[in-house]
């Protein structure tokens, strides 16, 4: 019975044996877990340390030369398939781009041309003569050039100032002085007038005089004046006058004159001061001045050549600018045959003048 029964369970297995010994069922395999594309890497140039090692006595180890990268095609990477954290921290070496490769033909050129109004093209020395008008056009610009001119170069001024108005204390009798000059005019054309005149109290005039001068800018700081001149008192004489006035080098304020009588008489005339700042408000000024004559005038007591030097140093006080007390010393010479005629009329060739005056502009 045992034997029946192995019997009938060998015969039930064979088929599936031999099905299984000619069939071989394959298994499912595996899902594979899908890769993740290795990102591309940048090799970085080796950078040589600015300081070199210190000398050893062995050998120096050679360096391996460094690895040029090659160029980064941008356009063979897959942006899409980079993860984010990589995309945000990965350096990008600019330096690396091929811009051989960037076609500078298709750009187009007028669009990378400025605005030519917003263009300044300087000039050798001072650039356009109308700038503005490459921005606004001439037609908006012209209004505003003119009320400009009007306005800063071709104003009218008039000033007035008393260079000297001043008592003077000598041996004998005291006396004054006065030198006032003005203008009316613009930057290049004015009309001047000047004044000057001295005496002893109680006596007549020694010396007056006026002058209306038209005056002509010939140089940054200097104006050619022609005109005419009136002498006040003793003879009567009016005078042809051409001179030149203004600021020489190193600030030296400077007046030179010359006079051609009505009578043929030919004089001349040269004033020079400087303005020396102590303080802001204390100025120390010398002055100088020298009259001359080519003939001799007996009438007007002048001898030839050199007629007088005056030689002053005065010390002002600006309580503001447009009025500055002064005190100060001025010495006096007549020379040559001014001496003479002095002395035969009796008086001194030499005087000292101890002044006290004021300045005044307005």
């Amino acid at each position: 019975m045992r034997a029946l029964m192995i019997s009938l369970l060998l015969g039930a297995s064979t088929p599936a044996l031999a099905q299984h010994e000619g069939h071989v069922m394959p298994m499912p395999a595996k899902p594979v877990a899908k890769a993740k594309p290795t990102p591309k890497t940048i090799a970085k140039p080796v950078v040589k340390p600015k300081t070199a090692p210190a000398a050893s006595a062995t050998k120096p180890r050679t360096k391996a030369p460094a690895v040029k990268p090659a160029p980064m095609d941008h356009g063979a990477m897959n942006h899409a398939e980079m993860d984010q954290g990589e995309q945000q921290t990965a350096p990008i070496n600019h330096s690396q781009m091929d811009h051989g490769m960037m076609d500078h033909d298709a750009m187009d050129p007028v669009a990378m041309q400025p605005d030519p109004r917003l263009v300044y093209v300087p000039n050798d020395e001072t650039g356009p003569v109308s700038a503005a008008n490459h921005i606004w056009g001439a037609d908006a610009m012209r209004a505003s050039r003119e009320a400009v001119y009007q306005e800063h170069g071709n104003m009218q001024l008039f000033w007035f100032q008393g260079d000297r108005a001043e008592y003077r204390m000598r041996h004998g009798k005291d006396g004054y002085l006065w030198d006032l000059q003005g203008y009316y005019g613009g930057d290049l054309n004015k009309f001047w007038f000047k004044s000057e005149g001295e005496g002893s109290f109680g006596e007549p005039i020694d010396q007056a005089e006026v002058q209306a001068l038209f005056s002509r800018a010939i140089a940054p700081f200097f104006d050619l004046q022609a005109g005419v001149r009136q002498d006040l008192t003793g003879p009567s004489r009016t005078h042809a006058a051409i001179g030149i006035q203004g600021l020489m080098p190193y600030m030296f304020e400077t007046d030179a004159a010359m006079f051609l009588s009505h009578k043929g008489d030919l004089t001349a005339r040269i004033e020079g001061e400087y303005d020396q700042r102590l303080t802001q408000r204390l100025i120390l000024q010398p002055r100088a001045e020298v009259n001359l004559s080519a003939q001799e005038i007996p009438e007007l007591g002048i001898g030839s050549g050199i007629d007088n030097l005056e030689l002053g140093l005065r010390l002002r006080y600006e309580i503001v600018r447009e009025f500055a007390p002064y005190i100060g010393v001025e010495q006096e010479w007549k020379l040559g045959g001014s001496r003479d005629f002095a002395r035969l009329a009796g008086e001194d060739p030499s005087v000292t003048n101890y002044v006290v005056g004021v300045r005044f502009w307005f």
